[in-house]
């Protein structure tokens, strides 16, 4: 199987905490999306003979986008890709553009999954992280979206500088209250060229503290998970049979295709990544020239993101999957570097499969930069 992946690049404004590719300007808007067309086109071979199980509109802000563009993204990829019947077609969208018709609009396109940017229920804390909606506009499109889409996430974001257990608690509960079948939230963090490093390097705004964010999220699981939700991944909880199949396949090591400026590909072997810049990336693309860039992946690479991405997700890693792909020598290496963190319950393990444990889960990209490889294989 494959997954495609679109990267819309515009946003109303700038959220502060934000490091991915978008621009506010809409300017090139139109020519953009015709380059996004072709690239879909040109990059069809790369897919042939493999079932597309994943149609995902990222960002950005897809929702900026009117259905019958989306619409028209989603024909293209139909008639030039072998697209699954059951394909999940994703669509990240903010509250503030969406309401009861937008979404009936947005259903008969073929998007069958909304990914909401919910991020907060506090006003304070959405206009500290600059969300270009409001509490009222989150709780509105809640209200509404299960009329339309069966199958929908709500992100949220904890570990924000002036909150505390309770407000974190009255979060989660709201959320809960709306029964979304899949949430994902992360833990606020500090990029560089953000305007949050700059508010935190400048005095502006408290710097983001580790051990609220590790008490939210410890937290987060009580009670997602007595609320019946299955912690899949690090930052994802999803109801039974409501797991993402976008980022599952990731986190699984399958390929993907991305599209549009900044997008990222990977098929097993190979990286590639486009241009993180919409005239760049238009230009190049009308003019038939190199719009990314390539690396492939020594096996000691492979091996440390099958660890990274096996350790956030309740599957682990499977020493037998260690073995066939990367030899004996690394399960050896893995076993040995693991050692430590067993004797602390960090890690267990399961059978064939080495897992992180409850008090592991929030430190699981530390766990597994300390079992990468460093000095074998290229």
């Amino acid at each position: 199987m494959t997954g495609i992946y679109l990267h819309i690049p515009f946003c109303k404004q700038a959220c502060h905490y934000c490091d991915f590719h978008f621009s506010t300007s809409l300017k090139h808007r139109d020519a953009l999306l015709g380059a996004i067309h072709q690239e879909l086109a040109m990059r069809a071979p790369e897919a042939k003979g493999q079932p597309v199980h994943s149609i995902y509109f990222g960002g950005g802000t897809p929702s900026l986008l009117h259905p019958d563009e989306i619409d028209s993204i989603i024909q293209q990829v139909k008639q030039l890709y072998e697209v699954s019947p059951d394909a999940e077609v994703t669509l990240e969208a903010n509250p503030d553009d969406l309401d009861g018709n937008r979404m009936a609009a947005l259903a008969q396109t073929g998007v069958n999954r909304l990914s909401l940017g919910i991020q907060s229920f506090r006003d304070e804390e959405l206009q500290w992280m600059n969300r270009a909606h409001s509490a009222r506009q989150a709780h509105q499109v809640l209200e509404a979206v299960a009329v339309t889409f069966e199958n929908y996430s709500i992100d949220l974001i904890y570990g924000i500088p002036g909150s505390s257990p309770e407000t974190w608690e009255q979060t989660l509960q709201t959320a809960l209250g709306y029964a979304p079948p899949h949430i994902s939230a992360y833990a606020l963090t500090v990029e560089p060229r953000t305007a949050l490093k700059a508010m935190i390097d400048k005095g502006k705004s408290p710097d983001v503290d580790d051990e609220r964010a590790e008490s939210d999220f410890r937290r987060m699981l009580e009670v997602l998970e007595a609320a019946g939700y299955v912690h899949y991944e690090t930052s994802n909880f999803g109801q039974p049979g409501a797991f993402a199949v976008n980022n599952t396949a990731y986190w699984q090591g399958k390929p993907y295709i991305g599209i549009g400026p900044s997008a990222h590909s990977y098929n097993g072997r190979h990286r590639r990544w486009n241009v993180a810049n919409n005239l760049r990336y238009l230009r190049a693309i009308e003019a038939g020239e190199p719009f990314f860039e390539k690396e492939t992946l020594s096996t000691r690479d492979r091996y440390n993101e099958a660890v990274m991405t096996g350790l956030r997700t309740m599957w682990g890693v499977s020493l037998e999957g260690i073995r066939t792909a990367f030899g004996p020598r690394y399960e050896d290496y893995l076993l040995m570097q693991a050692e430590p963190y067993l004797e602390r319950h960090l890690l267990y393990r399961d059978g064939d499969s080495i897992h992180t444990s409850r008090a592991g889960k929030f430190l699981s990209d530390g766990i597994a930069s300390d079992l990468f490889m460093v000095t074998l294989d290229r």
